[in-house]
């Protein structure tokens, strides 16, 4: 029956149309989200310059890390925030030390425990592998947003607008020396190498 074909046919595309627009916000903040990534990770490659050594995309136990960076500062973890600005009201970022506020709301998923955890997660897998005690500091980027962080304030998670990176790396003392630099490199590249043959199924 062409009628009753037609129909059917009208009606899987009308419900394709209805998912695709469903689909759509989830896939511009995915894509937006891969593309300030890729921005940072760019940014990032610049402080090697500065005697840094860099990592992107880290796999862990059912997360990822964004970004490391190992140099004169230290170990840092980076995760990268890309997220849309409100089009009116309060279009900023307020850090206490503790508490973190976007436009001026608390995000559902908390950025400052996700970055901890990421820490907790690259100082056990540094100090397991080299016998030492490892400190890493966590830090969450926010591309192109204002970040406003209370004076004086003990930031267990450095919370910034990419540019403001160096400026913080700049006046912190130096924890590694260029040999202690390259040993972690080392030892963090051998776990990299090590989780992606696991990933690779056996032929």
């Amino acid at each position: 029956n062409p009628i009753l074909v037609s129909a059917c046919a009208l009606a899987a595309l009308g419900f394709a149309g209805w998912r695709l627009h469903r689909l759509r916000p989830r896939m511009r903040a995915l894509r937006q989200g891969i593309e300030g990534e890729k921005a940072v990770g760019q940014f990032l490659e610049r402080l090697r310059e500065q005697g840094y050594q860099v990592f992107h995309n880290l796999i862990g136990e059912g997360f990822n890390v964004d970004h490391v960076l190992i140099g004169p500062a230290g170990v840092f973890t980076i995760e990268t925030k890309t997220w849309s600005k409100p089009q009116r009201g309060d279009a900023r970022i307020v850090y206490d030390g503790n508490t973190l506020t976007v436009a001026g709301r608390e995000p559902d998923r908390n950025p400052l425990v996700q970055a901890k955890a990421q820490a907790h997660w690259l100082r056990g897998v540094l100090s397991e592998s080299t016998g030492r005690r490892i400190e890493v500091q966590p830090v969450v980027l926010f591309p192109g947003w204002y970040v406003e962080s209370a004076p004086g304030v003990r930031r267990a998670v450095w919370v910034m607008e990419p540019k403001g990176l160096p400026a913080f790396l700049s006046i912190e003392p130096t924890r590694l020396i260029a040999e202690d630099v390259k040993l972690l490199a080392y030892h963090l590249s051998r776990h990299v190498r090590s989780v992606e043959r696991e990933r690779v199924p056996m032929t």
